[in-house]
C-alpha cells in the first residue's frame, strides 16, 4: 500500500491538475487557489524533491526564458508511480470514510 502525506497529495493532485504548466509557483498558487489557504514554497518544495526522490514525479527543465534572467524553469509530470500513487491514497481515504457511522462527526 502507498501511503502519501497530506502535503504530497496535494502536490500530486496540482501537477494532475496544471498539466504542463506545473512548476514551483504555479503549484503552490493551485494549492493555495483550491484549499483557501496559505501555503509557503518550502511547504511546496520539500514535498517535490520528495516525490521525486520516490519516483513519483519527473523533474523536466524547460527551455531558458529572458524573464528568468536566461534561466530554465524546472517542470514537473506525474510518473505512473505518481498516478498509482494517487488512485490508492484516494482508494484509501474513501475506504476509511465510509467506515464511519452516519452523523458521527455531529454532536
Amino acid at each position: 500500500m502507498i501511503l502519501l502525506s497530506r502535503a504530497e497529495e496535494a502536490v500530486l493532485l496540482a501537477i494532475l491538475g496544471l498539466k504542463e504548466n506545473a512548476y514551483g509557483v504555479s503549484i503552490l498558487e493551485f494549492i493555495q487557489g483550491k484549499t483557501g489557504m496559505e501555503w509557503s514554497l518550502a511547504q511546496t518544495y520539500d514535498p517535490l524533491k520528495k516525490l521525486v526522490k520516490k519516483g513519483f514525479v519527473k523533474k523536466i527543465l524547460g527551455e531558458p526564458t529572458p524573464e528568468r534572467g536566461g534561466r530554465a524553469k524546472s517542470l514537473y509530470e506525474l510518473t505512473n508511480q505518481g498516478r498509482e500513487a494517487l488512485i490508492e491514497i484516494r482508494r484509501v481515504r474513501e475506504s476509511l470514510w465510509t467506515a464511519v457511522p452516519e452523523g458521527a462527526l455531529t454532536k
